[in-house]
């Protein structure tokens, strides 16, 4: 890293007492710490982002599962809670950027881990792209403007398709720049666009609800589900509740930047993923409680935007509809910042082609600013099959999805077998006595450790499972594009491919130096 004059350099104290939570894991402080709770709970629950992901998902939920998939939406959040309160243990205790990496790699092994890492690198950048595309479902609505190219806003159509790919490269230039910027901009934006997100979740709920036209019982009505019989919209209809409920872990991922992160994160991922999830059931609750009619066909077409536009009048529904692209785009900074962090990581150990450089922070600015535009470009890249076909969408979103849930499980799964060996929880624990910042012990499942973890387990490859199955009616309902149906299962076959060999290579170059040192 190249030196620098004081003046160069932000004035944040030269040293934080929260400092020792790293380098007693053998790092220095680069990155600045500066953010407070509020601003770690507003990195986990940007990512989750309920305004983005639940108009973008809605009418794909609505169209399989008919307004019975309301109830995925609370099972969702109960498998999810699980996963978020093992994650909420590992982040007191490991408290590094590069959470799912970090984690993974010390309950296991550092090829485990690399996997884990690599895997979740690489499903964040397919989010980034995926929470672009919703820009789509909602400028349009706002102002026909906003559709520039053809006529049809429509995301599932050719003109759609290809202006979501236009809108989303344009958010992805704006929010690489903020990532290069500053991390106490990034936590200005992000702090506001959260609160602004949270207000205008709570007015969607009340006003939805104060303009019913029909009673909760609806949700137990099954006729969108008879083609696929219930259990099959279920599962299909659970992918809506699925993509929401992910990035819980980027508080962990902030903890370098974040005030007492070993107090702090645990409790803002739980918060975090209790509230997006709350209020997304109740939005999704709200959706099919107000919208005009379940059976012209709208609502599994244009989602949200058309009940709130409809139900609320065009200038409430589209004020509205300007909250939720707020909401769009500081998800996007969000999911972004936290695959970057995650670049960072593993590129500090030397885990990464041109780690250097990927590891490398600004002394100024206290950011990271190559992985920013490595994740900006690969997203955008991503955007690019929109033009292909507009089914690239849905492979797009399910995709990432898949990518963090098993990402997931490769943490909760050596999780568990470390809690059985009796080396991790509350046994372990007590014979450590580790406390937080504040003397405090540590957040602890206790005597719930095993049989949480095991079910958290259980549902992380449960999920996984159903998300990825390459159902023909889900991921290529025109026909014709097999690559589309096959999309989940070929893209994770193509990121573990390419991680194996790049794995080989970097061993039998570790291999060939050592007769060179020998020699030297």
């Amino acid at each position: 890293m190249t030196t620098t004059t004081p003046s160069e350099v932000r004035p944040d104290p030269p040293h934080s007492p929260d400092d020792r939570s790293l380098t007693e894991f053998g790092y220095r402080q680069e990155l600045h710490r500066s953010l407070g709770r509020y601003a770690s709970f507003a990195a986990g629950f940007s990512f989750i982002s309920v305004l983005t992901t639940v108009f973008q998902f809605f009418a794909f939920g609505y169209a399989f599962g008919g307004p019975v998939f309301f109830w995925t939406w609370p099972a969702v959040l109960v498998g999810q809670l699980m996963v978020a309160a093992c994650f909420a243990e590992l982040a007191a205790r490991y408290p590094i950027s590069g959470a799912i990496y970090q984690w993974s790699s010390r309950l296991s092994n550092l090829t485990f881990g690399w996997f884990a890492g690599w895997i979740m690198v690489i499903g964040q950048i397919v989010v980034v792209a995926a929470a672009a595309l919703a820009l789509q479902l909602v400028l349009p609505a706002i102002w026909s403007g906003f559709q520039l190219i053809g006529t049809d806003s429509a995301i599932t159509s050719a003109d759609g398709a290809a202006n979501a790919a236009v809108l989303g490269v344009i958010l992805l230039s704006l929010t690489t720049l903020v990532n290069i910027l500053d991390n106490r901009v990034m936590s200005v934006i992000n702090r506001v666009g959260v609160t602004a997100e949270i207000i205008g979740a709570v007015l969607i709920v009340v006003l939805l609800l104060t303009h019913s036209e029909r009673t909760p019982g609806i949700t137990f009505h099954t006729e969108g589900a008879a083609q696929s019989g219930l259990l099959g919209a279920l599962l299909v209809g659970s992918f809506a509740a699925a993509y929401v409920m992910i990035g819980f872990d980027s508080a962990g991922e902030m903890s370098e930047e974040t005030h007492h992160p070993r107090r702090t994160a645990p409790r803002t991922i739980l918060v975090a993923l209790g509230a997006a999830g709350l209020l997304a059931t109740l939005i999704v609750l709200g959706g099919l409680l107000a919208a005009p009619s379940l059976t012209d066909g709208r609502l599994a077409v244009d989602g949200l935007s058309y009940v709130l536009t409809s139900s609320l009048g065009d200038g409430v529904g589209r004020v509205l509809l300007a909250d939720v692209v707020v909401a769009i785009a500081v998800a996007t900074l969000a999911i972004q910042t936290a695959a970057c962090r995650m670049l960072f990581s593993m590129a500090r150990d030397g885990q990464l082609p041109f780690s250097g450089r990927l590891a490398k922070v600004n002394p100024r600015t206290g950011m990271p600013s190559a992985p920013a535009l490595v994740v900006g470009v690969l997203a955008a890249a991503l955007l690019l099959l929109n033009f292909a076909s507009p089914d690239a969408f849905l492979a797009i979103g399910t995709t990432c999805i898949v990518m963090l849930y098993l990402a997931y499980a490769m943490v909760t799964g050596p999780l568990l077998v470390r809690r059985l060996r009796g080396e991790f929880g509350a046994e372990a624990t007590e014979a450590t006595e580790a406390t937080d910042e504040t003397s405090a012990r540590l957040f602890s499942l206790g005597r719930w450790g095993v049989p949480v973890n095991a079910l958290a387990l259980l549902y992380g490859l449960f999920m996984t499972v159903n998300l990825a199955w390459p159902r023909a009616a889900v991921y290529d309902p025109a026909g014709g594009h097999w690559y589309f149906q096959w999309f989940t299962v070929l893209f994770l076959t193509v990121t573990v491919v390419i991680g194996v060999v790049y794995r080989a290579y970097k061993a039998r170059a570790a291999v060939a130096e050592v007769p060179e040192a020998v020699a030297a």
